[in-house]
């Protein structure tokens, strides 16, 4: 996916279920928007491809005693990624052309809390998909990094 898609929207949620020792291990799921919009100004290509992202996931997170405000995590799990195009790719009108591409994440982060209830967090998202049969199957279409930069509440 390279650098052609900005992320709109992420929002997930965690819920830990079990502590061993100084580890919180838990379950969650995300659903994001990503988008590309490509221009080429010579009408070859005029379209927006949207990518809606959903991701469950297991994660382990580390508390440490001597900083109780800094949370890393580790983080596994599926990502299904629903692609909508529309507008015209080399002269072909690409509107309605919708499909579904899936495959294992793993992810890394740290959270800090700026009080109780809001942390800030930052997180990092490899995706290998397993494409459909009528894309290439390259590292450009099956290789997907996501950053995670944000704000989050506790309830």
């Amino acid at each position: 996916m390279a650098e052609n898609y900005n992320g709109i929207f992420d929002i997930g949620a965690k819920y830990r279920f079990s502590k061993i020792k100084n580890i919180n291990i838990g379950t969650s799921i995300n659903g994001g928007i990503l988008v590309n919009n490509t221009n080429d100004n010579n009408g070859n290509q005029d379209f927006k491809d949207k990518s809606y992202l959903i991701q469950p996931k297991i994660f382990a997170e580390l508390t440490i005693e001597s900083i109780s405000k800094l949370h890393p995590f580790i983080g596994f799990g599926y990502t299904f990624m629903v692609f909508d195009a529309s507008g015209t790719n080399n002269g072909f009108d690409v509107s309605g052309l919708s499909k579904t591409d899936s495959g294992i994440n793993a992810n890394f982060g740290v959270a800090y809390d700026i009080t109780t209830k809001i942390f800030i967090g930052i997180q990092y998202d490899y995706v290998k998909l397993n494409v459909a049969e009528e894309t290439l199957n390259t590292t450009f279409n099956t290789n997907v990094n996501l950053l995670k930069i944000g704000l989050g509440f506790r309830i």
